[in-house]
C-alpha cells in the first residue's frame, strides 16, 4: 500500500501565504531550490484541489520552460473538485471522482505509487482527519506574517501527535520537519 504524504510550506506562524510577499516569502536559497528539484523528480502521484490546480496549471501556461514546473507536469495528478469539468487541460491530470477521502482511500488500497498533496489545505485537512496520512512534511520559513499572513494552515485540524522522522536545515535558515502523524481523540489524559 503506498504512503500518503501531506507536504506543506509555512511561515513560522503557520500561514501558507502572505499578502504582498513573493513565493517562498522571498527566502528560498540555492540549497533549498536544489532539494526541490531533486524531490520533485521522485515518482509519486500528486493530489490537489481545484484552487491549487488552477494556480499551478496557470504557472505552467505562463512559464512552460521552467524545469521545476516541467517536472510537475510529468507527474500524474489527481484533482478533486466540484467545480472543474473534464477533460483537464494540464497534461497528466485527471479528475478524482466523488468524495476525496473515499477516492484517496481507494488509491491507497489499489495503487503502487506514493501519494503526495500539493497545497490544497482543505484536502490535506480532510485526509488527515480521516487518518489516511502516513507522513506529514512541513517546510518552515523563518518569518512571522502576523499582519499580512493568509491561509492559516492548521485552523480546523483535529488534535494530532507528530513523531519526528526527519529534520534538515536548508541555507542555514529554512527547516524541513517530517513526521508520522497520529490523530488523537483529544488531549492526552483528557478521558481519565
Amino acid at each position: 500500500m503506498p504512503d500518503l504524504m501531506v507536504d506543506l510550506i509555512v511561515s513560522l506562524d503557520g500561514c501558507a501565504s502572505a499578502e504582498g510577499w513573493p513565493g517562498f516569502w522571498g527566502m528560498e536559497g540555492p540549497e533549498y531550490l536544489t532539494w526541490i528539484g531533486e524531490d520533485s523528480g521522485l515518482q509519486h502521484t500528486a493530489l490537489m484541489g481545484a484552487r491549487t490546480y488552477r494556480l499551478m496549471s496557470g504557472f505552467v501556461a505562463e512559464m512552460p520552460d521552467d524545469p521545476g514546473l516541467a517536472a510537475l507536469t510529468a507527474v500524474p495528478k489527481v484533482v478533486f473538485s466540484s467545480t472543474l469539468r473534464g477533460p483537464l487541460t494540464w497534461e497528466n491530470s485527471e479528475l478524482g471522482g466523488g468524495d476525496a477521502v473515499a477516492a484517496v482511500r481507494e488509491l491507497k488500497r489499489r495503487g503502487s505509487r506514493p501519494l503526495r498533496t500539493i497545497g490544497s489545505l482543505a484536502l490535506c485537512r480532510s485526509l488527515l482527519s480521516a487518518a489516511l496520512v502516513d507522513r506529514f512534511r512541513v517546510v518552515v520559513f523563518p518569518v512571522i506574517t502576523g499582519a499580512t499572513g493568509r491561509e492559516r494552515i492548521f485552523d480546523g485540524y483535529p488534535d494530532v501527535a507528530l513523531d519526528l522522522l526527519e529534520s534538515r536545515t536548508f541555507d542555514g535558515k529554512i527547516q524541513l520537519l517530517e513526521y508520522a502523524p497520529r490523530v488523537l481523540d483529544g488531549p492526552p489524559g483528557a478521558g481519565q
